[in-house]
């Protein structure tokens, strides 16, 4: 998603009250954009670049194969960080467009 799209996703979360738990996050195979938190849910981000903010094309920017590796890198945190599996657990997309402020699509993965 580039740096800058992953900074600027990272402002809205916070503005939203989330916390930026990790960035980049990888595992020997997979990646995961942002691990966020507010309250007692955890959200595995996924961050995306786009021309416009509509949710078709955002949806269609992420097949199956790239949900179930963002849910294998998931679980992976989740075992590596006790401290959350309590925690209700979120897949978020991010949408950052030029010019626009990022949107968020709450269990969009």
């Amino acid at each position: 998603a580039g740096l800058r799209s992953e900074w600027l996703a990272s402002l809205a979360l916070m503005a939203n009250g989330y916390r930026i738990l990790d960035r980049r996050w990888k595992s020997a195979a997979d990646e995961i954009d942002l691990v966020a938190a507010r309250g007692r849910r955890v959200v595995f981000v996924e961050v995306k670049h786009r021309g416009g903010l509509d949710d078709a094309e955002a949806h269609a920017a992420i097949g199956p194969a790239q949900r179930a590796r963002i849910r294998r890198a998931a679980e992976l945190w989740m075992a590596r960080h006790p401290r959350y599996r309590t925690h209700d657990i979120g897949f978020d997309l991010v949408l950052v467009a030029p010019l626009r402020w990022p949107r968020r699509i709450e269990n969009g993965l």
